[in-house]
């Protein structure tokens, strides 16, 4: 046997034991995001065909302004803290109470013609925000679940690279085998083929999901997917702008958050997406408006802000400003959650997502059983 040969496979076998012993380490934690991952790649979906409270039929009339939404709201969940008020032609008005913390979090669903509330929803028992949480943390206290997940994650990566390695045909006669499901095959060759040829054929999609998982996991690959796509910049960070000195609100006749909200209506009528209007902190901040063009994804958003004095828009150089003016590395930050859940490539993407997610699901199920069942052979077998 060449020297060559013989590298190849003590490299397979050293491949091999890696596979298994990392597979076995987070089969379980990836079995679990796989699933819960299928879920969301269809939540807006199944939200809006579950959740009536959502819509509101079209009518001539006005809307109320955010300042009248925000006493009806604030009046419903005394004592707690509004953060912001949404529109969007067909659906209720929605004001967000929300304060950083992922267990405070409550959302108002009004009728946006007469004020009448709908619905009050605390999150924290919210189907899909348990899932959200099992996704990304586990429903630990996410400075524990949290880097458990990422770190499993990162393993799934490696176990991709090293599948592929040891599955990898090394003839052509091989290749015409490897390269589909034998469902008339054994079980055991069956569930082979399962666990390798979907795999494979599913880890274009599967990576960019990985990846997408690993930028909300780690800081340091955020930084650096960010370092690479923009050519060697530093990230630059998301910070409030703040309204000019002195802090003396602007014709205070009318209040603030109706003036803005009249203001973009005026430079967009009739703008079909959502208009999120952004209570501010205190006298400082400034007052920020979000634009949403259709809802079904975050990174088309224009965010715009509003200076309290002059109502004069502030520009931002971080991501999170108007699209147009963000670079090819903020706008791929933009699109790291519409990455993770398909929804960049519209519903074609979202089944994509949801058949990735499946696959990921099964393979530490069926990766279990090839284990299993060639320690089985060994101990029929045993060396002598």
């Amino acid at each position: 046997m060449s020297q060559k040969k013989t590298n190849n496979r003590t490299f397979k076998k050293l491949t091999g034991k890696l596979h298994l012993i990392l597979g076995l380490a987070s089969g379980i934690i990836v079995c679990i995001l796989g699933i819960t991952g299928c879920m969301l790649a269809f939540q807006r979906e199944i939200e809006d065909a579950t959740q009536s409270y959502r819509f509101t039929a079209v009518q001539p009339a006005s809307y109320y302004p955010p300042s009248q939404i925000q006493a009806i709201a604030v009046k419903t969940l005394p004592g707690k803290k509004l953060h912001s008020i949404s529109y969007q032609q067909g659906k209720s008005a929605v004001a967000s109470f929300y304060n950083g913390d992922p267990s405070y979090y409550y959302l108002v669903y009004l009728d946006p013609y007469t004020g009448k509330v709908l619905k009050v929803k605390d999150m924290s028992r919210d189907f899909f925000r348990i899932v959200i949480g099992i996704h990304y943390y586990l429903l630990l206290p996410e400075n524990i679940g949290q880097p458990i997940v990422a770190s499993a994650t990162l393993i799934f990566v490696i176990l991709l690279i090293s599948g592929i390695i040891l599955w990898w045909p090394r003839n052509k006669a091989a290749r015409k085998q490897r390269f589909s499901v034998k469902w008339k095959a054994s079980r055991k060759r069956t569930n082979y083929d399962l666990h390798n040829v979907l795999g494979f054929y599913m880890s274009w999609i599967i990576i960019f999901i990985a990846l997408s998982g690993l930028v909300m996991g780690f800081q340091w690959f955020s930084k650096t997917v960010y370092w690479v796509s923009s050519g060697g910049k530093a990230e630059i960070k998301f910070s409030m702008p703040q309204s000019a000195k002195p802090y003396t609100a602007v014709n205070a006749s009318e209040p603030l958050i109706d003036k803005v909200w009249k203001l973009t209506n005026q430079k967009q009528p009739g703008f079909p997406g959502i208009i999120e209007v952004h209570i501010p902190e205190d006298s400082i901040a400034a007052l920020e408006i979000a634009m949403n063009p259709d809802g079904n994804t975050y990174w088309k958003s224009d965010y715009i802000y509003y200076d309290q004095n002059t109502l004069k828009e502030i520009p931002v150089k971080h991501a999170y400003g108007l699209k147009k003016d963000a670079s090819a590395a903020q706008k791929l930050q933009r699109m790291n959650y519409d990455i993770h859940v398909g929804a960049v490539l519209g519903l074609p993407g979202k089944i994509m997502a949801f058949c990735a997610s499946l696959i990921c699901a099964s393979m530490p199920v069926t990766g279990f059983m090839i284990w299993r069942g060639r320690k089985k052979k060994k101990k029929i077998h045993p060396t002598k």
